[in-house]
């Protein structure tokens, strides 16, 4: 939302809307619950109440709304619901038992339905009261929504179902927040591209000169760790050979194209060079399944970006000749929709840390309780 409390990214109330239509056609009444923002309590600022009129238009119904998730409002609401109408209730973090996953108020949200349905992915990973504990109360009547169903279906094309030659490509600024990603999808793919800000901690610890680019210098025994791996299991690991370079951090800094190992002091990697990107295009045009997460530059800037616009494109090449592609993480979403190129990707992920801790191999507490 602005600062007007206009909603200006209505993806994820589009993306719940298949699962809401089945219900509300099949003669059901539906009850929304969700949360917005990090709230100290009851702050107006984050009240679902702004989100009212768009969630409204999207779903084509009149949204009724409740000032509170629990008690006697809430459960009044709930109670004169009649068959294909919609409840938005107020945001659950404006009572802290939700992020506590307290037992106790899960039981007062679950008391509203007769069935759960959980379609949030992007907070499948948390073990909040109404994500995970309320899936207690319904032994029998629990289910996933058609929004989390596909995210798992596409997840496990990529890890355990998938076409070969599989390639990874994980960008974005340090290794340490990939690390067990990357050691968890090594048994899984075929190929993988390290790019963006990770490139140089690689690159340093094989003795190259990365100039003032980004590096972490606690993390060099690490990567020489990852390339012996990947080796030892048959994965090629491709990184950037060349980089666009820059004097400053700015989209108007001077720039030159230079040789990976050989940036001159001053001079930091902002983007992958031109090299880099044939040898990239080459082997995700070969490969059948595809794992996008984090951008090859810092895209936000407009003289840095054209690393991950052309990757996004390869991908795109590739899909249309029939890969797999899946692209997840904020930065990758945040790229492929700017540049246009989301339609062109088999799947986007609606979530960012709940699909980085999939693909470190964890179960996540909400879909294991829809499982249980």
């Amino acid at each position: 939302m602005d600062e007007n409390f206009n909603v200006t990214d209505a993806t994820r109330i589009e993306a719940a809307k298949p699962t809401i239509d089945k219900v509300r056609n099949d003669g059901g009444s539906v009850i929304l619950m969700s949360h917005l923002g990090r709230p100290k309590g009851i702050e107006q600022k984050y009240s679902l109440h702004h989100i009212l009129k768009t969630a409204s238009e999207v779903l084509g119904v009149s949204v009724q709304f409740a000032s509170d998730c629990i008690g006697s409002k809430a459960k009044l609401a709930a109670e004169n619901l009649k068959p294909g109408e919609v409840l938005l209730l107020e945001n659950l973090r404006f009572h802290d038992e939700e992020e506590a996953g307290e037992i106790i108020f899960a039981k007062s949200l679950a008391e509203l339905g007769d069935i759960f349905i959980n379609d949030a992915f992007g907070t499948a990973h948390r073990a909040h009261a109404s994500t995970t504990i309320i899936a207690q109360f319904f032994p029998e009547q629990k289910c996933f929504g058609i929004l989390l169903a596909k995210e798992i279906e596409s997840l496990n094309r990529v890890l355990t179902n998938s076409k070969k030659p599989v390639i990874a490509i994980l960008g974005g600024s340090k290794v340490s927040s990939k690390i067990t990603v990357i050691e968890n999808i090594l048994d899984k793919v075929d190929h993988m591209i390290i790019g963006g800000g990770m490139t140089f901690t690689f690159i340093k610890a094989q003795g190259g000169k990365i100039g003032d680019s980004i590096c972490e210098d606690d993390k060099q025994e690490l990567a020489l760790e990852i390339l012996r791996l990947a080796e030892e299991k048959g994965v090629q690991i491709h990184i950037p050979i060349d980089v666009i370079a820059a004097d400053s951090f700015s989209n108007e800094a001077k720039t030159q194209i230079v040789d990976v190992d050989k940036i001159p002091s001053g001079w930091q990697g902002l983007d992958a060079g031109p090299k880099s990107l044939e040898n990239f295009k080459k082997v995700i045009l070969e490969s059948k399944t595809i794992l996008w997460n984090g951008p090859l530059g810092v895209f936000e800037m407009p003289n840095f970006a054209n690393g991950t616009v052309e990757l996004g494109k390869f991908i795109a090449e590739s899909t249309k000749k029939g890969a797999f592609s899946l692209v997840g993480g904020g930065d990758s979403v945040a790229a492929v929709k700017q540049f246009g190129l989301e339609d062109q990707m088999s799947y986007v992920s609606t979530g960012g840390g709940a699909m980085l801790e999939m693909l470190e191999g964890k179960i996540l507490p909400g879909i294991a309780a829809i499982l249980n």
